[in-house]
């Protein structure tokens, strides 16, 4: 099932066929599926590396290995497991599953590099996908990987197949931040929230992805500091990231007036880095502000607080990374979004 290379080491989600740690969520969706009245779109949604978009495939490959939610091999499973083998995982996993659209950020072959953006021409793309009829006479699906990457007019198109969902259809929305996605999109689809993962079920989601031993004394360290996120422990495992970690949380709990001179060094720690370690700054800003938004349920102007601060920091990410701009400055534009979101 692998297509590990030294260039790239770690399995991907579409290639991931175990799933530490969220079997409730599991239980929920083999249970609606089994009862013949599978919801059309489901919004599954946490902060970011839990395992989500794994969930995701996990569910496409067994629908679309099973299409008959009656049949009887359906009705005795007790998990959405399908060998590894099956002629449909193996097309998932090479992105040759004909009645499966993914929808994430493509690269740009100009550039080389990813768009900041779900562009809104491959949401339309899943009109016609939903319209067309199955290869294999059966089941449509549609991942989002994430939602929290379409603009406004992406999220528009979107609203089209959610509000006449042909038959036989599924529509598995991704979100990093479920409270921020606009009303009329959540209103239309069953939410499923995953919540961060134990240490050990960290530690071995990234033995699974990696390989590696568990006993190596990095893989432990990644866990311990991963908050539960199995993508923030593989960013971990870049040392540089790991030393980051320390540096970033005292400035969070400086907030809303961290000091000048170690948002400075910060940014010049990240000016000479990799692109992995602004990765795992980033995500460690995402994790801080979807526990804003979380904390913030009940408190409509809080929400909008750090909902508008995750999408300023994530374009402002983008923008760095397609762009390739100086880092500091994006450090103090951070921390300064931050800090308007941590005023009462």
């Amino acid at each position: 099932m692998s297509d590990k290379t030294p260039e790239r080491d770690v399995l991907l989600p579409r290639e991931t066929s175990v799933l530490y740690g969220h079997a409730e969520a599991e239980r929920v969706l083999l249970e609606a599926y089994q009862s013949t009245r599978m919801p059309h779109a489901w919004l599954i949604g946490g902060p970011p590396g839990i395992g989500k978009a794994t969930l995701a495939y996990r569910l496409s490959r067994f629908v679309l290995a099973h299409p008959d939610p009656k049949a009887l091999d359906v009705q005795a499973a007790a998990s959405l497991a399908v060998a590894v083998d099956n002629p449909v995982a193996r097309r998932i996993a090479a992105q040759a599953q004909g009645d499966l659209l993914v929808l994430e950020r493509v690269i740009n072959e100009q550039t080389g590099k990813l768009y900041t953006v779900i562009r809104v021409d491959d949401v339309r793309r899943s009109v016609s996908f939903f319209g067309s009829t199955a290869g294999e006479g059966g089941w449509r699906i549609a991942i989002v990987d994430a939602v929290d990457d379409l603009q406004r007019e992406g999220a528009n198109a979107l609203l089209k197949v959610l509000e006449e969902p042909p038959a036989r259809t599924l529509l598995l929305l991704i979100s990093h931040a479920p409270g921020r996605e606009l009303p009329t999109i959540r209103s239309r689809c069953r939410r499923l929230l995953l919540r961060p993962l134990d240490e050990a079920d960290v530690t071995r989601a990234v033995v699974t992805a990696t390989g590696r031993d568990a006993a190596e004394p990095d893989i432990a360290q990644a866990a311990a500091a991963s908050d539960g996120s199995v993508g923030r422990a593989l960013r971990f495992l870049d040392g540089p990231a790991l030393a980051l970690r320390q540096r970033v949380f005292d400035l969070f709990a400086q907030l809303p007036n961290p000091d000048p001179r170690a948002l400075h060094a910060l940014g010049d720690a990240l000016s000479g880095s990799e692109p992995q370690t602004l990765a795992a700054f980033i995500d460690m800003v995402n994790a801080w502000l979807s526990g804003r938004l979380d904390a913030g349920k009940h408190d409509a102007v809080h929400m909008a607080k750090a909902a508008q601060a995750w999408e300023k920091v994530n374009r402002a990410a983008r923008d760095v990374e397609a762009y390739n701009l100086e880092r500091k400055p994006l450090v103090f534009s951070v921390f300064g979004l931050l800090a308007e979101a941590a005023r009462r």
